[in-house]
């Protein structure tokens, strides 16, 4: 099968005379670690300090006629990103780096270095949404490392939302009925306009665990979403 990529929903098979060559390798993410050698202890203490950002390189070619404008632009982006040895997930992706298009027009081969950060996540898993909910809900983080997702609530009043049985965050829906809490970003937000100070909690543990995880409410909740539920490293 032809090699491509897919950035921001456009597929470089539709790029007139673009080859992708060779994809990136599938690789783990670097752990940022703080190294401490104490004095009279054995070996050392390693503290985890998170994931990486890193560089995934790929080759492309040409073939036939081409128009090089076209494939500097398609280049010359930011956003996501598919490789098509993980078609069903996706990268979020800088290029920062020079491109030799002098070498590709010559030798037929150029390498694009996409730095992406750490975390990939699924292309098909879909908004979950509960209307009107009565009771605790059920979210599966499906990936392989825990995520931090979006959340969607409509309602009145004060919602008070748990986790797993831990009581997280505390919204103030007085004078609007609709708050997204994004949890990896630790913004609340209607649209354009961020809701802040209407969000009252710990942003940095609402964390899915891998598999199955319990949300509650106290309130008058009458709607909740979650986006990016699974996270892959």
């Amino acid at each position: 099968m032809r090699n491509y990529v897919i950035q921001n929903g456009k597929d470089s098979r539709y790029i007139k005379g673009l080859l992708i060559q060779e994809l990136p390798p599938i690789t783990k993410p670097l752990m940022r670690t703080s190294i401490e050698q104490i004095d009279g202890r054995d070996g050392d203490v390693i503290t985890r300090l998170g994931y990486s950002a890193y560089n995934k390189k790929m080759k492309i070619g040409l073939f036939g006629e081409y128009d090089i404008d076209d494939i500097i632009t398609y280049f010359n982006s930011s956003g996501t990103v598919t490789f098509s040895n993980e078609p069903e997930k996706y990268y979020v992706y800088d290029i920062l780096d020079a491109i030799d298009y002098e070498r590709l027009m010559r030798f037929r081969t150029a390498e694009i270095t996409y730095h992406v950060q750490p975390f990939k996540y699924s292309n098909i898993e879909k908004l979950k949404v509960f209307s009107n909910p009565t009771s605790d809900i059920t979210i599966r983080n499906n990936g392989n490392y825990v995520s931090k997702p979006i959340i969607h609530i409509k309602g009145t009043g004060t919602i008070n939302l748990s986790l797993n049985g831990v009581q997280l965050f505390r919204i103030d829906l007085s004078t609007t009925n609709s708050i997204t809490i994004d949890t990896g970003r630790l913004e609340a937000y209607n649209g354009d306009v961020l809701m802040n100070r209407y969000v009252v909690g710990d942003y940095d543990k609402f964390v899915l665990k891998v598999g199955p995880n319990s949300v509650s409410w106290d309130g008058q909740l009458t709607y909740i979403a979650f986006e990016k539920l699974s996270r892959w490293i």
